[in-house]
């Protein structure tokens, strides 16, 4: 007679052989593959870190060892130490080209913010069709060398059409890039032109990540369009905006090739902009050493800037909650 046992049968639970077969993962597993992605990551990022090294940190080194020597291209460098410093605080025309220079800085991110700014609010508010999208970059599509051509014959005082159609409403024609007063705002608005485009879809990317529910719980509490732009648009888009000034004055300073096929740094100076300087004093006097000093010189200043920005307009932090 066989007597039943009155324990059930053991079951495992569902899964529970897959789990009772499966291997334990131990620390080794997860380092190595660990090391697996850390391998892989790298081989991603090593055309990236070798052109970077290759094109920005190797000439930046190479730069300021060449700004301690004098170097013209046909003789080995010569160490001097600071001599080019010394020239460099006591040259006049320095000092002129940087003051140049920052007035067209002022001129250019002045007037391309606050249009750049209105274009974007009323992309966002009024409409939001791609294909005006698309025709308001359409200039940043253009190199600034064409962009510059194309305005110094625009400009042209005897022949051209800007000129022509001043003249025709019975005004006096204007030497836009002939008369020293006149030469660095019209570069600076030629640049604007071409630029305004781009800033204002940098501008409208940030303000699609503004809550549309905060503009319509202003409109039910009676907020007029200007309240909600101070209130609401300007305080959120703060970030957006600190990093786009910060952009835009690093580009605004190393302003060049305008100048070189419009003005090429005349009249009598008036818009011998700073890197056009580095540029006459490298290629046009064959001095390395003198203008690897001024690019650095430039360098300190842009990175002293950019960090007063930073921390001024709190580009790391949002209000968004």
């Amino acid at each position: 007679m066989t007597i039943a046992s009155s324990s059930p049968p053991s079951r495992l639970p569902v899964g529970g052989a897959a789990e009772a077969h499966s291997k334990p993962r131990t620390r080794r597993t997860e380092m190595g593959e660990n090391r697996g992605d850390g391998r892989l990551a790298a081989l991603f990022i090593a055309p990236a870190l070798l052109g970077f090294v290759v094109f920005l940190l190797w000439p930046t080194l190479r730069g300021i060892y060449l700004s301690f020597t004098r170097f013209n291209l046909l003789t080995p460098a010569e160490w001097v130490g600071l001599d080019n410093y010394v020239r460099m605080v006591n040259d006049p025309i320095f000092w002129d080209s940087l003051t140049v220079t920052v007035e067209y800085v002022v001129i250019n991110i002045g007037v391309q913010t606050v249009a750049a700014l209105a274009i974007a609010v009323l992309l966002q508010r009024l409409t939001q069709s791609a294909m005006l999208r698309g025709i308001v970059l359409t200039p940043y599509l253009m190199s600034n060398v064409v962009a510059g051509l194309v305005w110094l014959w625009i400009l042209d005082t005897q022949l051209g059409i800007g000129n022509e159609i001043i003249s025709a409403v019975g005004a006096d024609r204007i030497p836009f890039l002939a008369d020293e007063s006149w030469a660095i705002p019209t570069i600076a608005l030629i640049n604007v032109w071409r630029h305004v485009g781009y800033t204002a879809l940098l501008l409208f990317a940030g303000l699609q990540a503004i809550p549309g529910d905060m503009y319509e719980a202003a409109r039910v509490d009676g907020a007029s369009e200007w309240r909600m732009f101070w209130r609401i648009t300007m305080p959120l888009l703060r970030p957006v905006l600190a990093v786009v000034l910060i952009m835009t004055v690093i580009g605004s300073f190393q302003v060049f090739d305008t100048v070189a096929v419009t003005t090429a740094g005349g009249p009598a100076n008036a818009t011998n902009v700073l890197q056009y300087y580095i540029y006459g004093s490298a290629f046009g006097r064959f001095q390395f050493g003198y203008a690897s000093a001024m690019s650095v010189a430039l360098l300190v200043v842009l990175s002293a800037i950019t960090v007063l920005q930073y921390r001024l307009t709190r580009a790391g932090r949002t209000d968004l909650g």
